[in-house]
């Protein structure tokens, strides 16, 4: 597997590692009732927060079976405003995609351009031949941002999460054929974030 460099720079924001010092900023967004309904993630304390922050700072990039956690920063001043989290599934064939961006950055593009910019790089540095974005039916902003991205609704399913009933969405986005590379899209806000 080819060396994955960070930051990346993108129109708007930049793409990095999360690291301790992002603690209050994490912390601050990670704390919103409203960003954290639809995702598989609940608050922490600063302690399992900063344990967190300092482990996805140190860990391998795009190791199957794992998760990984990318920070979205603002390019002036590098606060972080929001991460993304890629998986790559065992056999390395296959990722999955969730993203949180807090509200003050949100409605601007920012979320989409910096999700495109991760799928570049997991599909750049592996064999992954297709990513998943699983949402809750009711997430309307992240459908529309996995749909700018030019992932396919594949299928509805109806699930219980954290105790209530609910209509997942799947979305798929394959590999171009011709390309290692995300495909281009058009570029629209973002109202909300999805899970996991």
């Amino acid at each position: 597997m080819q060396a994955v460099l960070l930051p990346q720079e993108f129109p708007g924001g930049r793409l990095r590692r999360m690291r301790p010092e992002d603690l209050a900023a994490f912390q601050a967004y990670r704390a919103l009732p409203e960003l954290g309904r639809y995702q598989g993630w609940s608050p922490m304390s600063d302690a399992d927060a900063l344990a967190f922050l300092t482990d996805v700072h140190r860990a391998p990039l795009f190791t199957p079976g794992h998760w990984v956690q990318l920070g979205i920063a603002e390019p002036e001043t590098d606060a972080l405003v929001g991460d993304i989290g890629l998986y790559l599934s065992d056999d390395g064939c296959a990722g999955e995609v969730g993203f949180t961006l807090q509200p003050a950055a949100q409605g601007r593009g920012l979320a989409t351009l910096a999700v495109r910019q991760a799928l570049r790089l997991l599909f750049s540095a592996t064999r992954a031949t297709h990513v998943v974005g699983i949402t809750d039916a009711r997430n309307l902003p992240s459908i529309r941002l996995l749909e700018r991205l030019g992932f396919a609704f594949v299928e509805s399913r109806q699930v219980v999460f954290r105790g209530e009933p609910c209509t997942e969405h799947v979305y798929a986005l394959a590999r171009h054929e011709d390309s290692r590379e995300a495909p281009a899209s058009r570029e629209a806000p973002l109202g909300a974030s999805a899970r996991p």
